[in-house]
């Protein structure tokens, strides 16, 4: 399959779809921008696709909470229909609003028996927070991150805090090798390195799979050198380090 097709579902308050379809065709896949209600419409549609992205933005203008009504939406009306895209051997990728639907629709392993077993809440600092920060990556089990190291991304979120219900979850993630991305002291960051205050300093994590991952950086606003915040003085001028991870997802079907 020489150009994966991707999926990038959006909805109303919805912000990154434009950005996110860019960057999957700058690494070479065959976006789509779709919204949420087509999908609602005609489930079927999925199956034309080898990844689905939920984009960032603020949808429904997060009501409730960030990504809550997005989430009940999949939980309610597309849950069997992305689990069955998931055990396909599809990829599902969710960025700072699309992680936070993700984690609160359960496609990312974190339900069981007493219910939710993760989430992401408030920013320690209860504000809204704009800036960069450096990530480390973990372990080899999540497709987009594989080859991949050390990141340097922005991050824009008010509700980023990954928190566990108790130590046994944070232990059974840990254990399951699915929080695979944390912040860090990397690649110019400033302190506070851990921005939110989540957990184990974790940034991002994927399903027990490796082939469903969320994240709160925003890969798709560093695809080329000039986004960088002082590339004016960088030696380095080849490609946003974001980018590598829509690579990864468009050769997991070449």
């Amino acid at each position: 399959m020489p150009q994966p097709r991707i999926l990038i579902l959006r909805a109303p308050g919805t912000n990154c779809d434009v950005e996110t379809a860019h960057a999957f065709q700058l690494a070479g896949g065959q976006p789509d921008v779709l919204h949420l209600n087509r999908l609602l419409e005609a489930p079927q549609l999925a199956v034309e696709y080898q990844v689905l992205c939920v984009p960032g933005g603020f949808s429904y203008g997060d009501d409730i909470a960030a990504g809550r009504i997005f989430a009940n939406q999949i939980r309610h009306h597309l849950s069997d229909v992305l689990q069955e895209f998931r055990s396909a051997g599809k990829l599902l990728l969710g960025i700072c609003n699309g992680f936070q639907v993700l984690i609160k629709s359960g496609l990312l392993d974190t339900d069981d028996a007493a219910g939710p077993a993760a989430s992401l809440t408030w920013n320690d600092s209860g504000c809204f927070m704009d800036r960069w920060v450096g990530l480390q990556t973990e372990g080899d089990k999540c497709v987009f991150l594989s080859g991949i190291n050390e990141l340097y991304l922005p991050i824009a979120h008010a509700e980023g805090k990954f928190v566990t219900r108790d130590q046994s979850a944070l232990k059974r993630f840990e254990e399951a090798g699915q929080l695979v991305l944390r912040y860090a002291d990397v690649g110019g960051s400033v302190q506070p390195f851990n921005p939110n205050g989540a957990e184990q300093d974790v940034a991002g994590m994927c399903d027990t799979t490796g082939r469903v991952f969320g994240l709160m950086p925003h890969p798709e606003r560093f695809v080329d050198f000039t986004q960088h915040p002082n590339w004016t003085r960088r030696e380095d001028r080849g490609e946003g380090v974001g980018l590598a991870l829509f690579r990864n997802a468009v050769r997991y079907f070449s």
